[in-house]
Order: structure tokens, then C-alpha cells, then sequence
């Protein structure tokens, strides 16, 4: 095999005692798309931000082209050909989507002066390039996830890197943005780029990777073609143990209804969404990025208001825009965008399991840390989240550990009715599988969950029924028993009559 454009070898990287990476290598291919792939700890973040200039190995080596490498800092990472894109966008709100494409990197014409038309005319071509449909003035505040992470893709782009390091690109990107990013993957890395591929999307890694390497606990197990590795073995090698069912959807029977949306409509987002969801019952809301899912959920729970119709829980209806009213009513939302909406980064594990409920937990008007530590021990326990101590900064938690304490802080409340926005977006298949087991058994203890999701796989595997959106209207109403990748992606496409 040729040199390799980028090596690792026995690079190891410790945090105080904890080793997050030990005697790892991995070697990347110029036309060449290489898979990685661990469950959340394995080591993988770590990695990245090695390449990324974050953070220097204590011990090992990298190589570009033969030649040592050693970034002091991201900038010099960039400059030697590296381009990452990481699974939590981090753009500039108050800036311009061009703006932040080429950060650092504006064109300037006459007495150093920025060249915002070549800037805006360069977003553009990239936008084209990609397919996508975003304006390059529009301000990066208030775009969804999936259009963030198409912003991030196209400055990496814009990069023309050796080297395209992609960390869970696809975690908020339906079935037609994932062909639309793959075919301008496969034309970069036909085009002499080594990619790094990170995904917990099976299909995706070999659908586009030659070569797939597995990671746990901070080491390297193996390295294979990946026309010689099968889900399964892939599975088998990342936790250690055989996951035998990802989608423990018990059985339950259905009762009373208990949140039912009646004629939603707000402008410009949704119209005339109706639909009931009944104790012991998890509702799928699929469509494709962009069809109104998340802003129904987020309506439903009070986030934003809604011009016209009714939500009501058990019969009671729920004044518009009051989350307080909603969550006294038994309403509990885990928001797409964990690390925005879901948690205070800042705060402790302990304080984030714990905002919601806080005045529960005070007495004469106090809050004692002991009746805060002991609460959020419970929870961490149940959910298993695996945290150095409960103090820490929930910022210091790998993504799945992270939604796991989003989860907490709901299922601390109690709800009624739990809405749930990409609930495993970004996390391995092991905490997934203990998501999906989770939400079985709130659904076999009454609980009313309304799923939405962008993965076919998990929404036929768990859903109870299947409502399918298409741009901001339900276009069906699919049971269990009918419903296969086909009939969703007909009715998400509008090519379906609502049932």
C-alpha cells in the first residue's frame, strides 16, 4: 500500500488519571474514505481533536506525508491540510453564514478591506456545489442543526484539505441530505482527498468507507475492508459483548388518549396538525429535515407559540407559550439540540439532572446540596451515566453521557407525556440501545412518548405508529403492522394521502 497521507502511531492522551487514548495508530489514504467507529468513550473526540491542533499527544507520533507533524493549535492543523467537521457545530450566531465559512479566511480587495460580494458569490458556489438551498447572508442564529451542519461542511469544503475528518456530519441530516453530503464526499476523496469517516450509522460506514477501524476504551482493536466486516462483528468488536436487540420495544397495550393536538397552525412552520398519542403508546413523528417535526414538538410544549388550534393533556387544554403550564400538566420535552437547548454546559451534572424540579428538592425556601446530590445520584444510576464525579461541568461528558442527563432531568419531572427530538442523535449503539429500552419501559408504565426521528430503522423499530410530515403538514397516520421504509419515505416525500 502507498505512504499514507496521515499517520498515527502509538499516540496516547491522558486527562489527569483518566487515559483517554493508549497506544492508538491509524494510518488515512489519499482516495481513500476510512470509517471509524466506538462506542461513546472509546476515544474518539479525543482523537479528533488531536488532528484537529486541540490537543498535543503526550507520547506517540503523526505524520503528514511522511513528515512529522505536531500542530500548535488548530490554525496550524488548518494550514497543513486538515479539515474537521465535528458532530456539534460551532458557528458564529450574530455573524452571516458566509461570514462564518471563511472566518480568518476573508477575501480582500483594495486597503485590506473585506470583499463581502466575493465572499457571499464563493458561499454560494460551495451551496451549489453541495446542493443545498441557504442564503449566504442569512445569519447563522436561528438555523436548524441539519442547516448548521451544512454550513460546517461547506467551510471545510471551502478548505480544499488533504485531509477531511467528519464526526458524525449526518447526525441531523435525513435520507436526501445524507445522498446529497455522500456524493460530494465520494467526489472529494475521488479527487485524492483522505477522509476520516466517524458515524454511528452502520449503513452510512459502509456505504462509503473502504476500510473501517474499531475503537474501545481509548484503544485501537482493528482495522479491516470493510467488504470483509459484517453490522454484526462491527457490533460485536466495539462493546466487547453481543447487542442482540437495539430496538426492546415491549409490548403495551394503549389507553386513555393523553396529548392530543387539534388543528396546529403556526405561519411560515406547520398547518392544521392534528393527531392524539395514548398512554402506553410511542408515536413516531418522521419526515424529512425541514417538514415541521421539531417545530410542532416545540410548540406542544410551549416553546414557541402557535396562531391557531388546541393542545391538551388528559383532557385539560394548555394555554399557548407556557412551558411552567405544560410542564405542570405532565409535559416533558428532550429538545434536539442537547448542548443549546437541553443542558446549561456550564453547570454541574448534579444541576442540570436537577433544574426542572429544583423547588421540590428546597425547604423554607432553600436548596440544600446534599438533597440535590442525593437526587441526581439516583438518576445517574438508572440511566447509568458515566461521569468522573456528579460536580463536574456536564460540558466534560462525552455526547451520549450528555443526553443521558437530558434525559434525567426530564424523567425526573415525572411526565405524562415525554417528546422526544432525535432522542439518539449522535450517541453509540450501546447507549442507544439502552435509550430505546428506556422509552419501552416508560411507554409500559403509562407514559405517552412522542418520538420524533430522523432514522428509519429506529422509527420502525419503535413506534407504536408512524406520523409522517411533509413541508409543515401530516400527509399520514401509519400503524406498526403497516409500516416499511417505503410507505414512511412516500408519505415524507408527499406521494401519500394522510391515512
Amino acid at each position: 500500500m502507498p505512504t499514507p497521507v496521515l499517520a498515527l502511531e502509538g499516540v496516547s492522551k491522558s486527562f489527569g488519571a483518566v487515559a483517554a487514548l493508549r497506544d492508538v495508530h491509524l494510518e488515512l489514504h489519499a482516495h481513500e474514505a476510512h470509517g471509524l467507529v466506538g462506542e461513546n468513550g472509546a476515544g474518539k473526540s479525543t482523537l479528533v481533536k488531536i488532528l484537529a491542533g486541540v490537543h498535543a499527544p503526550d507520547t506517540g507520533t503523526i505524520t503528514l506525508d511522511g513528515r512529522p507533524l505536531r500542530p500548535a493549535g488548530p490554525a496550524d492543523a488548518r494550514a497543513a491540510g486538515i479539515a474537521v467537521i465535528y458532530q456539534e457545530p460551532t458557528l458564529f450566531p450574530d455573524l452571516s453564514v458566509s461570514e462564518n465559512i471563511f472566518m480568518g479566511r476573508q477575501p480582500l480587495r483594495s486597503l485590506r478591506r473585506i470583499d463581502t460580494a466575493l465572499m457571499r458569490a464563493r458561499a454560494a458556489e460551495l451551496f451549489d456545489r453541495l446542493g443545498v438551498r441557504l442564503d449566504p447572508d442569512r445569519p447563522a442564529r436561528g438555523l436548524s442543526i441539519a442547516d448548521q451542519q451544512l454550513v460546517e461542511i461547506a467551510k471545510a469544503i471551502s478548505l480544499d484539505a488533504r485531509v477531511l475528518v467528519m464526526d458524525e456530519p449526518t447526525a441531523a441530516l435525513s435520507g436526501v441530505e445524507v445522498e446529497r453530503l455522500f456524493a460530494v464526499t465520494r467526489s472529494l476523496r475521488d479527487a485524492g482527498t483522505a477522509v476520516l469517516f466517524i458515524s454511528h450509522r452502520f449503513d452510512e460506514v459502509f456505504a462509503l468507507c473502504q476500510r473501517i477501524t474499531v475503537m474501545r476504551d481509548g484503544r485501537w482493536v482493528s482495522t479491516d475492508p470493510a467488504s470483509a466486516l459484517g453490522v454484526d462483528e462491527v457490533v460485536r468488536r466495539m462493546v466487547g459483548r453481543e447487542v442482540s436487540a437495539m430496538y426492546p420495544r415491549q409490548d403495551s397495550a394503549a389507553g386513555a388518549p393523553r396529548l392530543q393536538v387539534r388543528g396546529l397552525t403556526r405561519r411560515g412552520a406547520f398547518a392544521d396538525v392534528g393527531f392524539t398519542v395514548h398512554a402506553g403508546e410511542i408515536v413516531a413523528l418522521a419526515g424529512l429535515v425541514g417538514a415541521g417535526r421539531s417545530e410542532v414538538s416545540r410548540a406542544i410544549f410551549g416553546v414557541d407559540r402557535y396562531d391557531s388550534g388546541e393542545v391538551l393533556v388528559d383532557g385539560v387544554r394548555l394555554p399557548p407559550g407556557d412551558i411552567a403550564a405544560a410542564i405542570r400538566a405532565g409535559l416533558a420535552l428532550v429538545p434536539e439540540d442537547r448542548r443549546q437547548q437541553g443542558l446549561v454546559m456550564e453547570l454541574s451534572v448534579e444541576r442540570n439532572t436537577n433544574l426542572p424540579r429544583r423547588w421540590r428538592l428546597t425547604r423554607g425556601g432553600l436548596l440544600f446540596g446534599g438533597a440535590e446530590r442525593r437526587a441526581a445520584v439516583g438518576w445517574a444510576q438508572r440511566l447509568q451515566v458515566k461521569a468522573g464525579r456528579l460536580t463536574d461541568p456536564v460540558s466534560t461528558l462525552s455526547g451520549g453521557n450528555q443526553q443521558k442527563v437530558v434525559l434525567a432531568k426530564w424523567l425526573a419531572t415525572e411526565p405524562k407525556v415525554l417528546i422526544v427530538d432525535e432522542p439518539t442523535r449522535g450517541i453509540d449503539v450501546g447507549t442507544k440501545a439502552e435509550v430505546h429500552r428506556l422509552l419501552s419501559e416508560l411507554a409500559a408504565d403509562g407514559v405517552a412518548v412522542l418520538m420524533v426521528s430522523s432514522e428509519l430503522p429506529e422509527v420502525l423499530g419503535m413506534a407504536d405508529r408512524v406520523l409522517v410530515m411533509h413541508e409543515g403538514r401530516l400527509t399520514a397516520d401509519i400503524p406498526r403492522a403497516r409500516a416499511d421504509q417505503e410507505t414512511v419515505m412516500r408519505a415524507a416525500t408527499g406521494q401519500a394521502a394522510a391515512a
